[in-house]
């Protein structure tokens, strides 16, 4: 059995414990920023392509104590790379090291691949190895003097679905939009509204959790050039996926006063497969029409640190308090922001707040049922 970690943004580790869980894997152990499991090679594919709200699937080589780089050379020495590395495989090296004696990452870097290529080169009888084939990344990870080292399965991030190749200022990432759908409890059964789509993320995030449509389905991962995983883990892995699609026909809205992020919101959609699903108009967020008993707002307004000045935001956030005195008693609302006086701004205290990042800014999720 195999060992994956999945680094995921802080407050998100609880869904994707709760993802893992549902694709079957087993020791599943949630810690902060990060979820581990146990599974084989055929899970590889599997997480890559069905994770929403994971960063990347890490494949665990080794964990050992590292005090000084006599130790970290060793410990990476007595890993087994030519079972999972070929001779011509490239295998570059980052990391990081946190509150531990050593604290050089450069020098980290260089012992690491150091270590790694004089066992390779024993194993495959070369002074020099080719590193002309696929890329096996090497990450390590040393916190406290003890060393964890992987290889990256995914390559890009996971929250670079492939459908984002033009954006907007201040983008949410993908899978902090499919985590905040997910908190909604959003299932394609009752109407969806974002009044602030700027490039369309968490609508189309919305329509592929309405369709259940895997996410990682239109990308590449490096894991695919892997000669340990037979091609037909991928296939399958695909396959199991697009069996649990299901068609339908959803009210996801999404609109957006600048018509430019409304024309990208729209191209996204449609690399993303899901324009037919979900519509997008050029609108005020003042006008912003919720009909039927049930649904849900998910949106992501301008914070005032990029978009608008403080003032207009703060403005903006008071007139979207207004917006929500006139929507439906049973509709839930959640707004992600990082503005500290957002509740009094908007004239009402959330029934939930949870603290989560968007990539490095700290922000808050409110969430508001009337």
């Amino acid at each position: 059995m195999l060992t994956f970690v999945i680094p995921c943004l802080f407050g998100l580790e609880g869904l994707v414990g709760e993802e893992v869980r549902r694709l079957g894997l087993g020791d599943v152990a949630v810690d902060n920023g990060q979820v581990s499991c146990r599974g084989t090679e055929a899970d590889i594919p599997r997480l890559n392509i069905s994770l929403r709200c994971g960063e990347r699937v890490l494949l665990l080589m080794g964990e050992f104590p590292a005090r000084s780089f006599e130790a970290l050379f060793q410990g990476v020495r007595a890993i087994p790379w030519e079972d999972y590395v070929p001779r011509d495989g490239q295998f570059p090296v980052k990391g990081y090291a946190l509150d531990s004696q050593l604290h050089s990452v450069p020098d980290c870097q260089r012992i690491v691949n150091k270590a790694a290529a004089e066992r390779l080169g024993r194993a495959y009888g070369l002074e020099r190895l080719p590193e002309t084939g696929a890329k096996y990344q090497i990450q390590f990870a040393i916190r406290k003097d003890q060393c964890a080292v992987y290889l990256d399965t995914s390559g890009a991030g996971l929250h670079k679905r492939g459908y984002r190749a033009v954006g907007v200022a201040a983008p949410l990432r993908e899978t902090l939009a499919a985590a905040m759908v997910t908190l909604s409890r959003f299932r394609g059964k009752d109407p969806f509204r974002d009044p602030f789509c700027g490039s369309g993320t968490i609508p189309i995030e919305a329509a592929l959790i309405a369709k259940n449509r895997a996410p990682g389905l239109d990308r590449s991962f490096s894991a695919q050039k892997w000669g340990f995983i037979p091609s037909a883990c991928w296939v399958n892995a695909a396959g199991e996926a697009m069996d649990r699609e299901y068609d339908g026909s959803y009210d996801i809205w999404g609109g957006d006063i600048d018509p430019k992020a409304v024309a990208i919101a729209r191209e996204n959609a449609v690399k993303a497969g899901v324009e037919d699903l979900v519509r997008f108009e050029e609108a005020d967020a003042a006008r912003l029409r919720c009909e039927g008993e049930f649904g849900q707002i998910v949106t992501n307004p301008p914070y005032g640190e990029r978009l608008l000045e403080k003032e207009e935001a703060e403005n903006l956030y008071r007139m979207f308090g207004r917006v929500y005195r006139q929507v439906p008693p049973r509709w839930r609302t959640l707004v992600i922001t990082s503005h500290p006086e957002f509740e009094k701004l908007f004239g009402r205290r959330a029934d939930k707040k949870r603290k989560l990042y968007n990539g490095m800014m700290k922000c808050d999720l409110y969430q508001f049922s009337r």
